[in-house]
């Protein structure tokens, strides 16, 4: 999910942009029946694996290769009788729409996968539906968070589209509770990226939900450096506690500076921030009091033998704890082998059959059930971090 972080539904030039891509690339005509495995079942990874949002792209990256590294170490994915071993074909769409959507033409047409992994943004994953829909090769977004990723203009689903996380309505309503409930938070201010829909639409979630008075809204744009003078409106305003929803490359400096002007009180976020740069850039000492939703917590108070397996396979392969976009990536590989599964079949219009029919599937985000429009029923956590480091997690109901 992100940054040019953005996570934001495509503008209209955008929009453009992408059909200008698609027109460009090898597409299949509107009856294509989709992809069929052959001796392997190749998954496409459409993935920001270089630009503004590598970091995201990057851990989805080590998800998707750690649960395919799983799968076939167990003899691979059941088809009917038979077992094949997943084979994961990666691609590059380097932070940007036109790239993610020249990719998912090529996953799609070329290398005739399956069933793809990704984009990490809601923006990216958006380019990326003309193809895959024309392909008729189902898209699973690990964090694509926009409400309106999987549906159409006229509200009807996107029948080859679906993803692995919550949406931002969700998470923007479980942060309001977590305000009310845990922090007792009675008078709260909004810093919010207005340039995302991502942080608009957190934002209106957020407010909707916040039983307080919301005493001052502020607004940045991504990219932006310097917050000192909303800061300082801010500071003269009797708050207990500020929503800043947006990601960890502007509230990094956000909260750095809110520490250093003397604003102690509690600072809430979403996903965004589930990244341990928001710490190196705040630094260590300004990130305490800082808590954000998030769909997997390393230290949830009931964490299945299915986590702790997960926790521990990533420390062994990549040295260091395992990040929520991973978990998120490893989900979604899950939720294809599911798929597959179920329909006893890898034809990529069966697996897109079976992602919308999975209930109760178990992951390391939570057991999971797709509903009919194609989101994830799951739990949501909130972490909190003290010096830079995640303390403690609470569960919001």
């Amino acid at each position: 999910m992100k940054k040019s972080v953005v996570k934001a539904l495509i503008g209209a030039g955008v929009v453009a942009t992408s059909m200008l891509v698609l027109a460009g690339c090898t597409t299949k005509s509107a009856t294509n029946k989709g992809n069929t495995a052959g001796d392997t079942v190749k998954i496409g990874v459409n993935m920001e694996l270089s630009g503004a949002v590598a970091g995201y792209g990057e851990q989805e990256k080590q998800g998707v290769e750690l649960a395919i590294k799983q799968i076939n170490a167990n003899g691979g994915v059941k088809v009917g009788k038979d077992k094949k071993k997943l084979k994961a074909v990666y691609r590059d769409n380097k932070s940007s729409t036109g790239g993610a959507a020249a990719v998912a033409a090529q996953l799609a047409n070329n290398e005739k996968v399956v069933a793809i992994v990704g984009p990490a943004t809601t923006n990216n994953g958006t380019a990326s539906i003309p193809n895959v829909t024309k392909a008729a090769v189902p898209m699973v977004g690990p964090s694509a968070t926009d409400p309106n990723f999987t549906l159409q203009k006229n509200g009807k689903v996107q029948p080859y589209v679906f993803r692995a996380c919550f949406t931002d309505t969700f998470q923007g309503q479980k942060a309001a509770i977590f305000a009310n409930d845990t922090l007792k938070a009675k008078n709260v201010a909004i810093i919010a990226d207005n340039s995302t829909d991502y942080g608009t639409g957190l934002t209106k979630a957020f407010k909707k939900k916040f039983a307080g008075k919301v005493a001052v809204t502020e607004y940045y744009q991504s990219g932006d450096k310097d917050f000192n003078a909303m800061l300082t409106n801010i500071k003269n305003k009797k708050i207990d506690a500020i929503y800043t929803p947006g990601y960890y490359s502007e509230l990094g400096l956000l909260i750095k500076q809110a520490r250093q002007s003397g604003i102690k009180v509690p600072i809430i976020g979403a996903d965004g921030m589930a990244d341990p740069k928001l710490a190196q850039i705040a630094g260590n000492e300004n990130a305490t009091d800082v808590y954000y939703t998030t769909p997997f917590s390393t230290l949830g108070t009931n964490r299945s033998s299915l986590v702790k397996t997960f926790m521990a396979n990533y420390q062994k392969q990549y040295k260091a704890e395992a990040p929520t976009f991973s978990a998120l990536a490893y989900d979604s590989v899950y939720m294809i082998k599911q798929a597959i599964e179920d329909q006893k079949s890898a034809d990529s219009a069966s697996i897109a059959k079976g992602l919308a029919k999975i209930k109760n599937m178990p992951g390391v985000t939570g057991t999971t059930s797709i509903d009919s429009k194609h989101n994830p029923e799951k739990p949501i956590a909130v972490e909190q971090l003290t010096q830079g480091k995640i303390t403690k997690a609470y569960t919001v109901k």
